[in-house]
C-alpha cells in the first residue's frame, strides 16, 4: 500500500468481504474527483459498473444503478448493480471522500474474472487496488 490511509482502507474493505452468504471481492478506485463533482463520479461509478458486469457474465445493458437516493434505509453515496430481470446483486460501491478525493470501494461476486476488471479499470485511467476475500 502506498501510504497507511490506503492500507486503512485496503484493511477496511478485506473485513467487509469476509465471511457472508456469498464470496466477494473488491476493488477499490482512488480517482482525483472532489466533493464538487458528482457527474464525473456518477460517470466513472457507471462504467466501473458495467466493466464489473461484464466479468461477472452479465450484458451491462441487463443491469441498472440502484442508488442510495432511492432509498432511507440506503446511504446517499452507496450504489448497487442489479440485474433488470430479477433485480439479483452484481456489483456494490461505497464513494468516500478521503484527503479532498474520492475513492470507491466496489464489491462483487468472487467467481467475476477478477484480474480482467482490475485491467479494464485501469484502462480507463484509474489506480485501483483489488482486494481478493
Amino acid at each position: 500500500m502506498e501510504d497507511a490511509v490506503d492500507e486503512d482502507l485496503y484493511r477496511r474493505t478485506k473485513q467487509l468481504l469476509e465471511p457472508g452468504d456469498i464470496e466477494l471481492n473488491g476493488a477499490i478506485v482512488h480517482t482525483d474527483f472532489g466533493g464538487d463533482e458528482d457527474i464525473e463520479m456518477h460517470q466513472a461509478t457507471v462504467e466501473v459498473g458495467e466493466i464489473i458486469a461484464e466479468h461477472a457474465g452479465h450484458d451491462p445493458k441487463d443491469t441498472f444503478v440502484y442508488s442510495g437516493t432511492d432509498d432511507t434505509d440506503f446511504a446517499s453515496n452507496q450504489h448497487q448493480g442489479l440485474t433488470l430481470d430479477d433485480e439479483s446483486f452484481v456489483w456494490e460501491c461505497q464513494q468516500l471522500l478521503r484527503e479532498g478525493s474520492f475513492d470507491m470501494v466496489f464489491y462483487y461476486e468472487a467467481t467475476a474474472d477478477h484480474e480482467a476488471i482490475l485491467e479494464d479499470v485501469r484502462d480507463l485511467g484509474f489506480d485501483v487496488t483489488g482486494v481478493e476475500g
